[in-house]
């Protein structure tokens, strides 16, 4: 049994160029020449430390998450700017809610931008998902025992994150069963800013992206990926890159799930130098997509040798995997899966005398190998690693062949869907929309209630105008 690694958590995965210095300077007085990755954005000391000495480093706070019931908050941060994003989420947004986030965590939270791919949306036990209503979130929980994710009846405000996400953990001893007990206990504790939710979350599909590299920003500035499959990330170069950061005014470092890093904001004049301290260290941003789309246990070194295995059968038969993410996992793993292919190590039968009991996995995808439906479906069990390869190959080809056909069915259903038209009611002042379909549950209106129906008292749930205050839209709908 592996002992659990202590860990630094990293708020939404974004630290200083001087934050990063120093952790690297206590890992150093510590023993340890290299330090990894989490997948939830936290920082890991990949072997074992002396505890007592961690009275010297009172900067930091050494933890190891089972033991000490604190998990990290992972953020979207990271692809702010550099990949598809929702307009009024940007990277001084980001920062500013985050910074509200004051307590340790005892629940995984997710703060995430639906509209890019390189962060999963629903890892967490709480998942804020951006709207398109500037400051406010989607929240889906996810709470421990739940089987499902589960979407909260409300948008929250951005400055009341941190007070619902805190009493959502408060009545965790409730054991809530139901998101709609959950909104009731916490509407109950809580004063919020909510607003009704009006349509469904929609989370378009991209490819996975490629992350390493020097990559342009605009006209004059870049950003850059680095990626080491060990995931042992050496901290004289770290400390090194750390002091190039503050040379040119680098504010932050963010740290991605997939055991790699990003700086962003390097200046066009800056490039060269950059690529030279690259060169001077030996440094590879020339990773294949092959071996930067896997997400592996950490310190699994059994994982990390099938990785090794998969990946030469894959470059040696010229098989392209853009686009899909690969995971490895075991029977007994308390994580949620991400990637658009999950293989699971199962648990082994208990061997009889001295017969040698190989392990077998089990193969599963992502419904339209996109992870963020939630929904995985299971390719083949109990096969021998030998048979991996082909299988993987033969998933990865119905991979492209599906490729673009599921959207293409959609858009061919929507469009024989009968057109209707539906009334709802919009807000003057702000444009908060009542539609009677969803009611609103922050205001103890039930779905189906009528605009007409509604009580004389009811005023916006966003800036509290009076009803008269509505005006009646139509929209097109499709039936």
């Amino acid at each position: 049994m592996i002992k659990e690694p202590y860990r630094l958590m990293i708020n939404g995965g974004v630290l200083s160029p001087g934050e990063l210095k120093y952790i690297c300077e206590a890992a150093e007085g510590l023993g340890l020449d290299a330090i990894s990755f989490g997948s939830r954005q936290d920082i890991i000391f990949p072997e074992e430390i002396d505890a007592t000495k961690f009275s010297q480093f009172d900067k930091i706070k050494f933890v190891q998450p089972k033991k000490d019931k604190v998990e990290n908050i992972a953020s979207s941060y990271v692809s702010a700017e550099i990949l598809t994003s929702t307009s009024w989420l940007t990277s001084d947004r980001y920062l500013y809610v985050l910074e509200q986030f004051k307590h340790n965590p005892k629940l995984r939270i997710n703060v995430i931008d639906p509209k890019q791919r390189l962060v999963p949306l629903f890892t967490g036990n709480v998942n804020f998902i951006a709207s398109d209503h500037e400051d406010y979130w989607y929240l889906y929980l996810r709470l421990p025992g739940w089987k499902k994710t589960q979407m909260y009846p409300a948008l929250i405000y951005s400055w009341d994150m941190d007070k619902i996400e805190l009493a959502i953990e408060s009545i965790l001893q409730e054991e809530p069963e139901t998101i709609e007990t959950v909104f009731d206990l916490v509407s109950d504790a809580v004063d919020t800013n909510n607003r009704t939710v009006d349509k469904p979350l929609e989370v378009p599909f991209y490819p996975f992206p490629y992350y390493e590299g020097m990559n342009r920003i605009g006209t004059d500035r870049y950003w850059l990926g680095l990626y080491w499959r060990n995931n042992r990330y050496d901290l004289k170069f770290l400390k090194a890159m750390c002091d190039l950061c503050s040379e040119n005014k680098i504010g932050k470092i963010s740290i991605t799930p997939w055991k790699s890093f990003i700086v962003k904001g390097i200046p066009q004049n800056s490039k060269l130098q950059w690529e030279k301290f690259l060169g001077k260290y030996g440094i590879n941003v020339r990773h294949s997509m092959l071996e930067m789309n896997w997400h592996l246990p950490v310190n699994d070194k059994e994982a990390l040798n099938l990785k090794k295995y998969l990946v030469t059968n894959f470059d040696q038969n010229d098989i392209s995997t853009y686009g899909l993410t690969f995971g490895i996992t075991n029977h007994d793993s308390d994580t949620y899966n991400f990637t658009s292919i999950v293989i699971e190590k199962n648990r082994q039968p208990e061997a009889i005398g001295d017969f040698r009991i190989r392990d077998t996995y089990n193969l599963l995808y992502a419904k339209n190998f996109d992870p963020n439906t939630n929904e995985y479906i299971m390719h083949v069990q109990d096969v021998d690693m030998v048979e991996l390869p082909g299988l993987l190959m033969e998933l990865s080809q119905l991979y492209f062949e599906e490729l673009g056909t599921e959207r293409e069915e959609e858009k061919s259903l929507e469009s024989n869907k009968e057109v209707f038209e539906e009334e709802v009611y919009q807000c003057i002042e702000c444009l908060t929309i009542y539609n009677e379909s969803y009611g609103d549950i922050t205001q103890d209106i039930a779905p189906g209630i009528t605009f007409d129906n509604l009580p004389e008292t009811y005023e916006c749930s966003l800036c509290e105008a009076p009803k008269s205050s509505f005006e009646k839209k139509v929209l097109l709908k499709q039936n």
